[in-house]
């Protein structure tokens, strides 16, 4: 799937233009609603790949608040729900404030020279939250509002997702503040091996991993294994999402969008449904909706071929501004966070929410739609199959030993399909939703991994 604005960069980014990957003012228009009526939903499965959509949880901060305008910062809502499944667990006291502060927060300049000969300043961040399960893995990005807040509540969310999916890993999260947009290809280059220079001896194959994220793509992750390599010998490992060529795994571009798709699939399941009989509504894709059904096919060639959905005639087009409330049996956010909260919750209308994005739905929000009888499939189980297949790229790389996509696709399956168990196991024993059977589940292996490995009151 494609990772950023610059896709340039990467010979085999997808076709779709920028504004699929910005939270610009393009954002609103990039949704799409269908009802499910093909036989085989594994069509549509590229089209999923759009939702790798690890995006600035709200853009509109209100100074000397806990919120955005109508939406809850991404660490309060993150820390709050921690808590409640700290609770519920019967943590220690200090255990659980151990467990919410990070690791190691770090703050470096990085000054390139430009084309055009002048300095440029920019601020990387990169925060490591938990190292308990292993080594700590995230993305990083590129984007003019990276902020601290952020990129810890994204680290923190990396920490639970990493052990909702089972995965030997914590969490960890980047970022430089800055329009990837208005930098040349050398610029963001320089740029890139700056920041690894900055933070080489922070980072490493069983220390910390990054990843693509928004504003950045494989090409990016390149630069920052030669860079690094400059430091540590020729380390393939020490980041992924790479290009195939220098190690990537095949079945990563698709990887979140594949994993949604066994993510629903699991949920429909257990109410005794299939993704067939649904209708469904994606946030990600442009603003149409057709009540009979999308030709995806054809939508994503339409896409291709004129760079956006514009003219596409096989749907009408759909208020942005309502997208969310339409009528529809499945919900999937896959763009920016924080777009479901106390604003709208009363007037969604599915009966099922798969959070595709990070942190799209608010605590406040969660109250609303519990209410109101709606399932609720948590973002730290539905979007882990790309840093799922991005752990299969880490272990190919370290025994030099490449798999094929069906085995890559077969692993995720099963991987998938194990955690919805072990969530749905949680939700038995603590009589609580499905959020909180992932957060207990992954809470509850970090807490024992770190008690296991010496943590002391």
């Amino acid at each position: 799937m494609a990772d950023s604005p610059t896709q340039a960069l990467d010979a085999d980014a997808s076709p779709f233009p920028d504004s699929f990957y910005t939270p610009s003012a393009s954002l609103p228009e990039a949704c799409a609603s269908f009802p499910c009526h093909q036989p085989d939903w594994n069509r549509c499965h590229f089209f999923l790949s759009v939702m790798h959509s690890y995006l600035v949880a709200g853009q509109c901060f209100v100074p000397g608040s806990d919120r955005f305008w109508g939406k809850m910062n991404a660490l309060v809502a993150t820390s709050r729900n921690f808590k409640r499944a700290a609770k519920l667990l019967g943590l220690d006291s200090k255990l659980e404030k151990s467990l919410l502060i990070p690791f190691r927060e770090i703050k470096v300049e990085c000054t390139i020279p430009k084309d055009d000969g002048t300095l440029a300043s920019f601020v990387g961040f990169r925060v490591q939250h938990d190292n308990a399960r292993g080594p700590m893995k995230g993305g990083i990005r590129f984007h003019h509002e990276v902020d601290p807040d952020e990129v810890n509540a994204l680290a923190q969310l990396m920490t639970w997702k990493t052990a909702v999916a089972n995965i030997p890993y914590g969490g960890a999260k980047g970022g430089i503040g800055c329009s990837p947009g208005e930098l040349s290809v050398s610029e963001l280059e320089r740029l890139t091996r700056v920041f690894t220079q900055k933070i080489h001896d922070l980072i490493g194959i069983h220390t910390d991993v990054p990843a693509p994220d928004m504003g950045t793509n494989p090409q990016t992750m390149a630069w920052i294994l030669d860079e690094y390599s400059k430091f540590h010998g020729y380390s393939p490992a020490v980041v992924t999402g790479k290009p195939i060529d220098l190690g990537g795994s095949l079945g990563r571009d698709a990887a979140t969008g594949r994993g949604v798709l066994f993510a629903t699939e699991s949920l429909l399941a257990d109410y005794g449904k299939s993704i067939k009989d649904q209708r469904f509504i994606i946030q990600g894709f442009g603003a149409i909706k057709n009540p009979k059904g999308i030709d995806i096919e054809k939508l994503l060639q339409h896409s291709a071929e004129n760079h956006g959905i514009k003219g596409f005639n096989g749907g009408e087009s759909i208020n942005p501004s309502s997208f969310l409330t339409e009528d529809c049996d499945v919900l999937i956010p896959a763009a920016l966070g924080g777009v479901i909260n106390r604003e709208n919750a009363n007037d969604i209308k599915a009966k099922f929410i798969i959070e595709a994005a990070n942190h799209p739905s608010d605590p406040e929000a969660d109250e609303i739609l519990s209410k109101k009888g709606v399932v609720i499939l948590p973002d730290i189980y539905a979007n882990s199959g790309g840093v799922t297949v991005s752990y299969f790229e880490w272990v190919q790389n370290i025994q030099g030993f490449m798999w094929d996509e069906d085995k890559v696709n077969a692993e995720l399956k099963t991987y998938m399909t194990r955690s919805f168990k072990g969530m749905k196991e949680m939700c038995k024993t603590h009589n609580c939703d499905l959020r909180m059977g992932a957060f207990t589940l992954g809470v509850n292996r970090v807490a024992r991994a770190t008690v296991l490995r010496g943590w002391e009151a």
